[in-house]
């Protein structure tokens, strides 16, 4: 008779737990990406060839071919403070991940308790016990049904945050290698203005000796040496100027790559030679290439998953609890078969009122699910305003190079003839000057020109999602 009722019993748990597990397809949804407009067009580059390739999907050791920068950005993505952060991020995020993982498992504890009473002597057992000990050893199991997906929504939540925290450390790793490709190439055009501007002192320098011997031949004024010597002294300022930027800039780079600062070994900025075969890919390549958005969508499913959990609370849940162990008023018999106990208790909790905390924790996810899809397309738009920004740039900077070449050469051809004409009485010293000047100026926007080249093709390739692979 036990047999059939516990037979009868087995079945209709099975019912009721088949029965529910398909309603729950209606309340734990799954995520599908939304459909973006904002995709579309998202480069402004409609006159231009797009294709699915990308050179964001170039590695960085690919990208940059200068030995030391190759060095310093391995070096950056062992030992930056900012990078070693977002590792233990990630560390944080898959502690939680575990934990998400064991929901479906049965919660187990175990009770070690010793009990001493005193009894009042005009209570019911007062009389006839002035104390009571009593000695438990017992265990304690308890499992919940994941009847309605709360359990796989939460568990799922949890690895959206750890996929979004892989994502940080990448977008982390794409700044790093940009701001080290920056600094660095910033180094090496300091460099090369230094260079210019110690060329053109010396040439000042020159050109004070010139100006007096002609001044004492009566062919100048003093005026004339007075400028020259101003001229000499604003261009040995300028050498100082550059000389404190690149002491800056080593700092900034050794800064990036979490070290003291010292002397930072470099090449020269003839001799870099970028991976100019620009190819952007089709717009919907940064929901895959950029890290930022990529870690954008990982909130966005996260706060989905969460919009379930919230909506399943309003739904009974299902807990079987468990107690077993020993209990005896006399320590010497606790193990004994006579002092055995144990429960089981099955039942359904149905919220009916708790202060409106269910509703309130609902309507709070579905805002903030709306919140996340806001920041997921404002995230894509910002991404898609940088490519396009940065294709523009680097478009803008290579046709302006040909024409600053062409201003350097014509200028110091100048400043040669005027320097002859000078002296050979054809020529004022202030012509002299002012081709000078203007030569030493744009000779030092030809280096700055070409600057602006190499770090728009590197903020291209930061805004296409590279350098994290």
């Amino acid at each position: 008779m036990t047999f059939i009722k516990n037979s009868y019993l087995h079945k209709n748990l099975v019912v009721v737990l088949l029965a529910v597990t398909v309603q729950s397809c209606f309340v734990a949804k799954d995520y599908t990406r939304p459909q973006l407009e904002e995709t579309e067009n998202l480069y402004r580059t409609d006159n231009l060839p797009t294709d699915s390739l990308s050179m964001a999907e170039v590695s960085w050791s690919e990208m940059f071919s200068d030995t030391y920068l190759q060095q310093y950005i391995n070096e950056g993505l062992q030992n930056n403070l900012d990078i070693r952060t977002a590792i233990q991020q990630i560390a944080i995020a898959n502690a939680y991940l575990k934990q998400g993982k064991a929901g479906y498992l049965p919660t187990l504890s175990a009770t070690a308790q010793v009990t001493h009473q005193e009894l009042s002597q005009n209570s019911q057992f007062g009389s006839l016990f002035s104390s009571l000990d009593q000695y438990e050893l017992s265990e304690s199991l308890s499992w919940e049904a994941d009847i309605w997906g709360k359990i796989r929504s939460n568990k799922r939540a949890g690895e959206a945050t750890y996929l979004q925290s892989v994502a940080a450390h990448q977008a982390v790793k794409t700044q790093l290698v940009s701001s080290i490709a920056t600094t660095y190439y910033q180094l090496l055009a300091l460099d090369s203005q230094l260079e210019v501007t110690q060329k053109t002192v010396d040439a000042w320098e020159s050109s004070v000796t010139t100006i007096k011997a002609l001044k004492d031949a009566g062919q100048v004024t003093q005026v004339a040496v007075d400028q020259n010597i101003a001229q000499f002294n604003n261009a040995k300022a300028l050498l100082v100027d550059i000389e404190v930027a690149i002491f800056k800039a080593e700092n900034t780079l050794n800064f990036l790559l979490g070290r003291p600062s010292q002397v930072v070994e470099r090449g020269s900025l003839e001799n870099q030679d970028l991976n100019s075969d620009i190819k952007i890919g089709v717009p919907a390549t940064l929901l895959s290439n950029r890290p930022d958005v990529i870690a954008s969508e990982y909130g966005l499913i996260n706060a989905f998953e969460l919009t379930n959990v919230a909506r399943s609370n309003f739904y009974p849940s299902l807990t079987l609890t468990a107690n077993g162990g020993f209990q005896s008023l006399q320590l010497d018999e606790l193990l004994s078969s006579k002092s055995l106990f144990a429960t089981l208790v099955g039942g359904l909790t149905q919220p009916i009122f708790n202060k409106r905390q269910i509703k309130t924790q609902n309507e709070v996810a579905i805002a903030q699910q709306e919140q996340a899809l806001l920041d997921f397309k404002k995230t894509l738009l910002t991404a898609g305003n940088e490519v396009s920004n940065a294709l523009y740039d680097y478009n803008a900077v290579t046709k302006k190079f040909e024409y600053r070449q062409n201003e350097v050469e014509a200028l110091r051809n100048a400043e040669t003839n005027s320097d002859e004409l000078l002296k050979n009485g054809y020529a004022t010293y202030l012509d002299l000057l002012t081709a000078r000047q203007s030569a030493l100026s744009a000779e030092l926007n030809l280096i700055d020109n070409k600057l602006q080249q190499m770090l728009s093709v590197v903020n291209l390739y930061e805004a296409l999602g590279g350098g994290w692979r």
